[in-house]
């Protein structure tokens, strides 16, 4: 008897498996029961942009896959959109969505015991999820991005989903009309594709490139444009010889490739989604990765591209400039990324690169000179103290007030908080305080998206701070921190500080403290008290009781 790598279907002997049966009902015939069977998982959905793109590039995978000598079977996976559901309830099903594209992805994988899968995901959950079960499986397996939006324009300005949110902000001020908020609403999506600056999709996309586990230059390739789709097909290509090979996941998914791929969003400037995202995906292929992790490389790789959205150019930008390669050659010159790293091509990341220069072209700023970068060091911080024993995650680049200490104004959820905003009866220096949103808490971890762009809006965001154990939005820039562990639900000190207390958000110290007695903090803790789960029933309880602390991913197994 003779068997694929991993689908059991007995092709020789005597014998012969009952299922060839049911095989043959979708398309197999004879000489195909000796090719390995490759899952496409296809994230196409007419839900959101980011996904409405995908389904041809699924059938140019199909395509490829058969024409490589492999049989392709598609199945949908889902997906929600961050951008429709943000501040709304249903933004709490956002990062819960990551895991049951990761707990699909896997099921299927195994139940039809396939030999190799290629993921195509567009909005922000849809590449973490996948990404989660690769490595879960450890079978050959590539990624395919859906592609990002080109930007919106109005007025000779380009515009981004963002943009759309802070003329909320700007309109609730009184700094423009119902007019020009409507034009702003019309131009800032302007077809398929993930959001367009170096938002979470893609600071994602990008860390995937960075990691090995997608073709070089596609993460910041338009949904929209023809190279898409060719790199849709040669992506398949490269799988079905990854699956000759038996290239496997976690052969690629080392602790050096995490380590290039934070080193890559630091480069970037991308989103703190990012911190939550790669500490889940090393947790499923079994890599030993640490917040501090981060702060370390922070420390070490400059901010050199200018993209939003504290910066001026998006993703598509980035491309011309010379895409993610150009980036990773030039941290692998100075030393800064590993280039011995295997990639799903057959090739080490040096190899990839061997043809990339190595310093940016003068005739563009989007990527500007390894010793003349924006930033000096690294972005996303990991701030700790009082308030975040366990940890949390800012943004410290771009804010004119790095320090802040000033009284908490407290808000027990997104929707509280975002209403005083726009009723105006946040002050300058205030530091709100945003908590149970956190993983259990909410459940979900919102992104305060709508409220950090009210803030902006409103011309607070170098005055104000925010604080919360939820998320931000990739989209989301000024003196905020996100991932407070531990959380409010389960007692940590968020939960115990009152309106009007003293806090301190200190960047180059990454300290987060509530000024109160250590005396003081323990009474309020004895007095604590833990509230009641939101959601008694359904997918949000089930999580809720699952899901670990931010500091270790929001991962539920």
């Amino acid at each position: 008897m003779k068997f694929n790598r991993r689908s059991c279907i007995i092709t020789q002997g005597v014998e012969r498996s009952p299922n060839r049966a049911m095989l043959r009902a979708v398309g197999f015939s004879d000489e195909d029961f000796v090719k390995p069977i490759i899952g496409v998982a296809n994230g196409y959905s007419t839900i959101t942009p980011c996904n409405s793109g995908i389904q041809p590039l699924a059938e140019r995978a199909i395509s490829a896959l058969r024409e490589s000598g492999a049989m392709p079977q598609v199945f949908g996976t889902i997906t929600i959109s961050d951008g429709i559901s943000m501040g709304t309830e249903g933004m709490k099903y956002s990062l819960v969505s990551r895991e049951v594209i990761a707990d699909s992805i896997e099921t299927v994988c195994n139940g039809q015991s396939l030999d190799g899968v290629l993921a195509i995901g567009g909005c922000d959950k849809n590449m973490p999820g996948a990404m989660i079960a690769l490595a879960r499986l450890d079978i050959p397996s590539i990624f395919v991005y859906g592609g990002t939006i080109k930007a919106g324009h109005l007025d000779g300005e380009d515009l981004t989903v963002v943009s759309s949110f802070e003329a909320v902000g700007q309109h609730a001020a009184g700094k423009i009309d119902d007019k020009r908020l409507t034009e702003v609403e019309k131009h800032a999506c302007p077809g398929a594709g993930s959001c367009g600056g170096m938002y979470t999709a893609n600071t994602m996309s990008s860390a995937i490139e960075a990691m090995g586990l997608s073709l070089p230059y596609s993460s910041t390739m338009a949904a929209e444009d023809a190279e898409k789709a060719d790199s849709t097909a040669e992506s398949a290509r490269v799988l079905a010889e990854a699956v000759k090979n038996n290239l496997t996941t976690r052969k690629i998914l080392t602790r050096k490739a995490f380590e290039n791929a934070i080193a890559v969003i630091m480069a970037v400037g991308g989103s703190t989604n990012a911190v939550l995202h790669l500490l889940a995906i090393a947790h499923a292929a079994k890599v030993d990765l640490k917040l501090e992790d981060f702060e370390e490389i922070r420390a070490k790789v400059p901010v050199f591209c200018d993209l939003k959205p504290s910066g001026k150019y998006v993703a598509t930008d980035l491309h011309k400039a010379g895409g993610i390669p150009l980036v990773m050659k030039m941290l692998l010159k100075v030393g800064l990324l590993h280039g011995d790293c295997i990639t799903i091509t057959g090739k080490t990341i040096a190899e990839n690169l061997e043809n990339v220069p190595d310093e940016p072209s003068a005739n563009q700023d989007v990527i500007l000179p390894f010793d003349q970068p924006l930033y000096a060091q690294g972005h996303l911080a990991i701030l700790k103290g009082n308030l975040a024993e366990e940890g949390a995650v800012a943004k410290i680049t771009g804010v004119k007030n790095p320090s802040i200490t000033g009284p908490a104004r407290v808000f027990d959820s997104e929707e509280e908080c975002l209403k005083a905003i726009l009723s105006k009866k946040i002050q300058a220096g205030d530091v709100i305080v945003v908590r149970y949103e956190g993983p259990k808490g909410g459940p979900g971890m919102r992104e305060m998206l709508a409220p950090t762009s009210a803030i902006i809006g409103a011309g607070l965001g170098d005055s104000v701070g925010l604080i919360t154990d939820g998320r931000f939005s990739g989209g989301t820039y000024g003196m905020v921190v996100g991932h407070v562990a531990p959380e409010a639900f389960v007692g940590g000190n968020i939960a115990l500080v009152e309106e009007g207390d003293s806090i301190t958000i200190d960047a180059p110290s990454r300290t987060l403290q509530l000024n109160i007695s250590d005396k003081e903090l323990a009474m309020r803790k004895r007095l604590w008290k833990a509230p009641k789960p939101n959601y008694e029933s359904g997918v949000l309880s089930k999580y809720a009781k699952l899901v670990s602390s931010a500091r270790f991913g929001a991962v539920t197994d």
